[in-house]
């Protein structure tokens, strides 16, 4: 039987199948750093196959900074990592289809690539907006200081440096920026669906870095909007030059061909336009005018109307078809000469969304959000719970996947559940966040709070246990004859990062010699749970995170279906062979055991034979 991988994909690798499959004449081998020998491109072949396509010179419109090249081959560097499930700190494990996932968001994503490639519909990201503190994502770039200093002319001839340590001038201060955020938002990218939209909140000082590497993860094509949010009400007169009062939100679609905004619905002051002055069964409606006037256009032609009265050679603004579609469903009002429609309420499909939000909420709106879910003020910047709810009505649909993973204080999280309590909807969530250390002086620590993570996850227990109650409160309101809501999901896994489930000798047994190997008897490491074993190798195999699974005992053996048969596993030692026909009895689409739970490979031959027997169509591997 094979093993799992139990490790991240080399989308290097990937990318070089895929260069082959276009072009098999620039594939050559070559010996890597691990002196094997492996598959590589002749860059010089694939450019003569490119001809004319290939850029000449030095000269080309690019966007690039220092450490470019490292950031991007640090995307697509593979990981011996894995998430470790945390039930005592989750909500509603068992039925709960949301995530909630602390670790480096680097390694996170790599780490969910293959589990959910191209199934994301909408990403939220407010990440660090570089302002001159140091942030915190201190990512493994092959560079050394050395080698930097000289890439940006750090020193002059006579060994003087040319620009202050911790200026703005200095390179390094975007470099940095750029090189954190490129292979992030290159991996969320792979995440997307086709019709997916990613939201990053930013302000002026990387605004324009972060479009350029937009533009090249997605391509400038898919770019949807720069919109304008007011953060701040009033105006600050200490300010030097001009009162700060917005921020912004960069908008990319993964394909804007396949990607639609939703409108968004009617605000009251245009509902209140909406009246029904005759009492017409089918509701408040507005009036338009049906004729063209000025630089209207139109088009011309009698009509007589369903009342018998005639209109001679007169501009109209609809077709002939149209307007007598609306004369026989009673939707016109003749007054003397002018011809006006009625545009019911429920005929308006909402407003499309706009590039300047002024009223959408604000900074202290959220602030004022935070303080009553824990009564003071433990997070300084999140953003505005209507601020997220407006992201989701213009670019979710009722069953999305929403994903955050630059989490904070986990208002992505606390928008899903409450846009899903007002209408009803099943969207889930997947929020990633570093466990920052909270700083002792600050209120947070002072509550109890050592880190981000511990902020975050209150807020969603909390704010979900309010939702419930509202709901449940309201319902309890209703008439036997009235329309109750349903209380949304308002639970969570939480999973860890953490370090490989695999010894080193998982990977690497050619390096062992059979008196090494007498002495271990197991793969695995010995502090692993059944429960992080079934986790890895969901992340090994790509199957989601968030599906239901049950255990039971089988002559004495526990077994985990996943998801009703998508995988069985079972870790025990010495797995009894009628154990396994019972597994392959049920026809999995995949099964897998503990390697140690056979004690000879005759034994690991009969399982599969048995599944070659009873499951042939089943893919069985082991750990």
């Amino acid at each position: 039987m094979d093993k799992l991988k139990m490790e991240t994909p080399d989308i290097t690798v990937q990318n070089i199948e895929k260069i082959g499959e276009l072009f098999p004449e620039a594939i050559t081998e070559a010996r890597g750093a691990d002196e094997r020998i492996k598959k590589a491109i002749n860059f010089e072949t694939l450019r003569q196959l490119l001809s004319s396509d290939v850029l000449e010179g030095d000269e080309a419109y690019e966007f690039t900074w220092v450490g470019k090249k490292a950031s991007m081959v640090e995307a697509t560097r593979p990981i011996r990592k894995t998430l470790r499930p945390c039930v005592d700190e989750s909500v509603n494990w068992d039925s709960t289809e949301n995530l909630y996932i602390e670790g480096d968001n680097l390694d996170v994503l790599k780490l969910l690539q293959e589990s959910y490639l191209g199934k994301v519909k909408m990403i939220y990201i407010d990440p660090p907006y570089n302002t001159g503190h140091d942030f915190i994502y201190n990512d493994r770039f092959e560079m050394n200081q050395e080698d930097y200093d000289e890439q940006i002319g750090l020193f002059d001839d006579e060994e003087n440096k040319n620009f202050k340590e911790n200026a703005d001038s200095n390179p390094r201060f975007h470099s940095d920026w750029c090189s954190m955020m490129y292979p992030r938002l290159k991996l969320a990218s792979m995440m997307l669906s086709d019709d997916g939209v990613i939201f990053i909140s930013i302000d002026d000082n990387e605004q324009t870095n972060i479009k350029e590497i937009c533009n090249q993860i997605f391509g400038t094509s898919n770019f949807v909007a720069n919109i304008i949010w007011k953060r701040k009400r009033g105006r600050d007169n200490s300010a030097k030059w001009f009162s700060k009062s917005h921020e912004y939100l960069i908008v990319y679609a993964k394909n804007k061909n396949c990607f639609t905004t939703n409108y968004l619905p009617l605000d009251l002051e245009t509902q209140k336009a909406y009246r029904n002055p005759d009492n017409d069964y089918r509701g408040p409606y507005r009036v338009l005018g049906c004729w063209a006037r000025g630089t209207q256009g139109g088009v011309r032609y009698d009509y007589k109307s369903q009342s018998g009265q005639y209109f001679s050679e007169r501009l109209w603004l609809l077709s002939r078809d149209n307007l007598k579609k609306l004369d026989i469903e009673n939707k016109l009002i003749i007054h003397g000469d002018k011809v006006y429609r009625k545009m019911f309420i429920n005929e308006n499909k909402g407003k499309i969304p706009e590039t300047l939000w002024d009223n959408v909420s604000n900074a202290a709106n959220a602030s004022d959000e935070i303080k009553k879910i824990f009564s003071k003020i433990i997070f300084d910047t999140p953003k505005p719970i209507p601020y997220i709810i407006e992201m989701l009505r213009i670019a979710s649909e009722p069953d999305s996947l929403v994903f955050d993973f630059f989490s904070g204080s986990a208002t992505t999280a606390h928008a899903v559940m409450q846009l899903n309590a007002e209408d009803g909807g099943h969207r889930k969530f997947i929020m990633v966040q570093l466990p920052e250390a909270c700083d002792e002086q600050s209120e947070a620590y002072k509550a109890g709070y050592k880190n981000i993570c511990e902020i975050g996850k209150e807020r969603i227990r909390r704010a979900g246990n309010k939702i419930k109650t509202e709901i449940e409160e309201a319902n309890a309101q209703v008439t036997a004859d009235g329309e109750t809501k349903t209380v949304p999901d308002i639970g969570f896994r939480v999973l860890k990062l953490g370090d490989t489930n695999m010894k080193d000798v998982y990977y690497s047994a050619q390096d062992y010699d059979q008196q090494m190997l007498a002495g271990l008897e197991d793969n695995i490491k010995e502090d692993r749970t059944d429960r992080d074993l079934l986790f890895g190798c969901l992340l090994s195999w790509g199957l989601p995170l968030n599906l239901p699974y049950t255990t039971e005992t089988l002559d004495g053996c526990t077994v985990h279906t996943y998801n009703d048969g998508d995988l069985i596993a079972c870790f025990d030692k010495k797995v009894p062979e009628g154990v396994v026909r019972a597994i392959a009895g049920r026809k999995p689409l995949r099964a897998v055991f503990r390697d140690a739970g056979f004690a000879s490979s005759p034994e690991k031959i009969n399982v599969e034979e048995i599944f070659k027997l009873l499951a042939p169509n089943t893919r069985v591997k082991v750990i």
